[in-house]
């Protein structure tokens, strides 16, 4: 394999990755384990430094992958050290703790947006955790990334699912780690969200759910129908609701902005496979994309 990255690897290295390292470095110290060798934020250096790269975390793991920085740790764990504790609970929370810096280095919006990326892998892969769903217009096989975007440099809120998951069910179960609680906004979404339990979910994390029928004019039936829900129907009935909901293109904007540049969240390679590895690999890639953004901007993470 190829150890040098392409030109526009380097660009992004050169440009996002002290801003990684320090990041972790910093957020880091707070997330420490008792009796190993790789405390982990070095287990995290290495895992983010084989994303940015697009490459396996095996190939981080040799020290003559990190020729072309200074920015590294001083010893590299082994492939099957690091498969190993990449799973253990301390580098989730730090992976987690990382996206806080980055997200709050804006104010959250008043108006947000929810919906799903599909993440297909190989109609021959023999992955037991991904699953045959809608992706792009077609059905195919593999995961989605379900988000709330609110226009910072990472989602509110995300979560990745096996792509046979309706976006129902994955709203109700991402919806409450959107730690709400009174008037915060509104959370605009298309019709594969119009049920009852996700406008409830929605409610109970402090926003409005606008999300359009599939018949405006059709009747409610004789089923509970969620107050939140009936507040929607009656804010797209005029132009108030009409013009926030319009607002809901920006969703598109920010998957968009995660994808279209070296080293973002492009198709899961071949070696990212199980539920567990690629919620890591979509962190990983959504973190290098909140950098992006924040060194575009010209923002500072607010790292304590």
């Amino acid at each position: 394999m190829n150890t040098h990255p392409n030109l526009e690897i380097r660009f992004m290295e050169r440009q996002l990755w002290p801003t990684l390292y320090h990041l972790v470095m910093t957020v880091g110290t707070s997330i420490r384990q008792v009796n190993v060798t790789y405390q982990p934020h070095i287990l995290v250096l290495v895992h983010l430094w084989a994303a940015l790269h697009d490459r396996p975390a095996s190939w981080a793991c040799d020290p003559r992958n990190w020729a072309h920085t200074t920015l590294r740790p001083a010893q590299l764990p082994a492939p099957a050290t690091l498969s190993r504790r990449l799973r253990s609970l301390a580098v989730g929370v730090l992976m987690r703790a990382l996206a806080r810096p980055l997200r709050e280095v804006l104010p959250a919006r008043l108006v947000q947006a929810l919906d799903g990326k599909p993440l297909p892998v190989g109609g021959a892969s023999h992955d037991p955790d991904a699953r045959n769903g809608h992706g792009a217009g077609k059905i195919a096989k593999g995961y989605k990334l379900h988000a709330v975007w609110g226009g910072r440099p990472l989602p509110e809120a995300f979560a990745v699912e096996p792509l046979n998951v309706c976006e129902t069910k994955a709203a109700e179960r991402l919806l409450p780690e959107l730690n709400g609680g009174g008037d915060r906004g509104y959370l605009l979404a298309d019709g594969e969200y119009d049920a009852n339990p996700v406008f409830d979910a929605a409610g109970a994390a402090g926003y409005q759910l606008v999300a359009p029928r599939e018949d405006p004019e059709a009747g409610l039936g004789h089923r509970r129908q969620s107050p939140f829900r009936l507040r929607c129907i009656e804010l797209l009935r005029g132009q108030f609701g009409q013009e926030v909901y319009a607002l809901r293109g920006a969703i598109e904007r920010s998957f968009g902005n995660a994808t279209s540049f070296a080293g973002g969240l492009s198709p899961l390679p071949s070696w990212v496979r199980r539920s567990h590895r690629v919620w890591r690999w979509v962190c990983a890639k959504l973190l290098i994309n909140g950098v992006r953004i924040v060194k575009k901007q010209g923002l500072t993470p607010q790292m304590e």
